[in-house]
């Protein structure tokens, strides 16, 4: 059969989850690596091969590769979080977790989860993304330089600090560019020369070529049906071309890397792909505004359930909403949105939000990772398995996630705050991603870069600046408060100002005013309320909602 007949491709989600959005620790180098290709497999007995348990993962970063636990135990947890689980089974686990009263406890927990140990491999390699090369940076290409603030964020300015997560082009190139490398860390140690490298008779496992289905899958051509690689490798009429031996069991080298470079082309449900010939998105709720630049397109009508995107840019002094199948499971990226309140009410796999400014972003829960890069005065109010910023200025998260916040490089006056809203579906919609309500780390971010460990960078919303987020939007459904509740001091601070408002009004009741006086009353709360409302930006906010004259059922179109 002619190989021409079979398209590959990388799939998109190990690197819009699964690479931090930092360099990596110059440790996960392929020497390194190939290292603990070899280690591993010589203590199979000892939890380290085919399946790799936390703790021996702990002894080889911690006391190997000098990195410190809260890091390793990061990298393992990220990886973990790629895996296929059911809600039902991460829910447990955060049961398990939030039962746990010592460090002690926590970690015995850990010590009884393990990953695939080849898989790990190519996602620790695949960190190499985020690597800053002097050698590119000398042509233009990445070193990060300090953005220049005084642009207007509609510019269409090259970036130094592109994202490369969410680039399929990145993505193929760096699989294309490594593909020796990442074949190699994958063999079995007799299949290597003593430094390390493939000679023409080196043969790679079945186990292998199962591992590089982590980053590889495809289809037939003219066909719909996606397949991971090790079925198309081990397809029978592809053997001749795949390389694949019935009697040893083994594909040879040489020809499994001749032929995944020969199929290897662009994800058909990449971004590339969203943007070219991705469907528009009707919001449910648009009003008047400047929507000309605003370009929303997803890719659910052609894309599989795990390989659905909606990418969403330019969207400029608007509030936009949508709750709908359209959003379920999909990779969500929110690209330089300007003065917008956006409302996405409904289960998400990731969300990225890049190059935003003076926005609000109120979230359904995020199943994966929620991160932000390059963004200026946001608010986002999420649950989500993980949160990851990098390069911000004065945003303010409210969250609840069963992880520590990363604060990655470049940010400043960063704050966290509880999660304080609730919308009517939100409860259903934690479960179908499997998050609960504790643990919940919102309080206790991890600061990963190299450059500084000042914990100055961040801070905790005091209580007296805390309000609760009301929703404006009617929906069917069971939850009718904050998921978990507020923490104490944030709820007794709603209760001193609700107190205050109850003085005023018997204040205002106990002074017997003349009706006149009530009307002229009446006409200077208004004045200040409505100054208030321009000094604060809110007034835009509340033009911006209302509704058509069919009502305000908005959010579920």
């Amino acid at each position: 059969m002619d190989q021409s007949r079979v398209l590959l491709w990388v799939k998109a989600e190990p690197f819009i989850v699964g690479a931090l959005q930092v360099p990596p620790p110059s440790k996960f180098s392929l020497h390194y690596l190939r290292k603990i290709s070899t280690y591993v497999r010589t203590r199979a007995t000892e939890g380290a091969y085919p399946r790799l348990y936390w703790s021996t993962w702990r002894h080889i970063a911690c006391g190997k590769l000098q990195l410190a636990k809260d890091l390793a135990w990061l990298y393992f947890e990220i990886f973990d979080s790629l895996a296929v689980k059911t809600p039902e089974e991460r829910l447990e686990w955060s049961e398990i977790l939030s039962n746990c009263t010592s460090e002690d406890e926590v970690e015995r927990q850990r010590n009884q989860l393990s990953v695939d140990t080849l898989q790990f491999l190519l996602f620790l390699y695949i960190q190499q993304l985020n690597k800053v090369s002097l050698r590119t940076s000398l042509i233009g290409e990445e070193w990060p330089s300090p953005r220049n603030r005084s642009q207007s964020p509609d510019r269409t300015e090259k970036s130094s600090c592109h994202n490369k997560n969410w680039n399929d082009y990145s993505h193929q190139t760096f699989v294309y560019d490594h593909l020796s490398d990442l074949l190699e860390l994958l063999l079995d140690p007799e299949q290597l020369t003593a430094s390390s490298h493939s000679t023409n008779s080196s043969l790679v496992s079945r186990e292998a070529v199962v591992a590089l289905s982590f980053l590889i899958e495809g289809a037939v051509r003219r066909t719909r049906k996606i397949y991971p690689l090790h079925e198309l490798a081990l397809w029978q009429p592809l053997h001749a071309e795949s390389g694949f031996s019935k009697i040893s069991k083994t594909f040879s080298f040489y020809k499994l890397e001749a032929w995944l470079r020969a199929c290897l082309t662009g994800n058909p449900f990449g971004t590339s792909a969203c943007l070219k010939s991705g469907k528009k998105l009707a919001w449910a709720h648009q009003v008047e505004g400047t929507t000309k630049r605003a370009k929303i397109a997803c890719n659910t009508h052609v894309a599989p359930r795990m390989h659905r995107m909606v990418v969403m840019s330019q969207v400029y002094k608007q509030t936009l909403a949508k709750s709908s199948d359209t959003l379920v499971g999909a990779h969500v990226k929110i690209h330089r949105c300007n003065e917008s309140f956006i409302y996405l009410l409904s289960p998400l796999r990731s969300v990225t939000i890049e190059k935003c400014r003076n926005s609000t972003f109120v979230l359904g829960p995020v199943q994966t990772a929620l991160h932000l890069q390059s963004c200026d005065n946001i608010k986002v109010i999420a649950v989500c398995h993980r949160l990851s910023i990098s390069s911000t200025t004065g945003c303010i998260f409210h969250i609840l996630t069963p992880t520590r916040p990363l604060i990655l490089s470049g940010n400043h006056t960063v704050t966290f705050a509880p999660f304080h809203t609730h919308y009517p579906m939100l409860e259903d919609h934690m479960a179908k991603t499997g998050l609960a309500t504790v643990p919940n780390y919102w309080d206790n971010p991890m600061i990963v870069c190299r450059e500084s460990r000042d914990t100055s960078v961040f801070r905790l919303l005091p209580p007296c600046e805390f309000y609760v987020f009301i929703i404006p939007f009617e929906m069917e459904g069971d939850t009718t408060e904050i998921p978990g509740g507020l923490p104490s001091s944030y709820q007794k601070a709603l209760g001193h100002r609700e107190q205050k408002i109850h003085i005023w009004q018997k204040t205002v009741k106990e002074a017997r005013l003349t009706k006149d006086q009530r009307k002229q009353f009446q006409v200077l709360v208004e004045n200040k309320f409505y100054e208030w409302l321009i000094n604060t930006g809110h007034l835009q906010q509340l033009d911006s909602l209302v509704p058509p004259a069919a009502g305000s059922k908005q959010a579920a179109g």
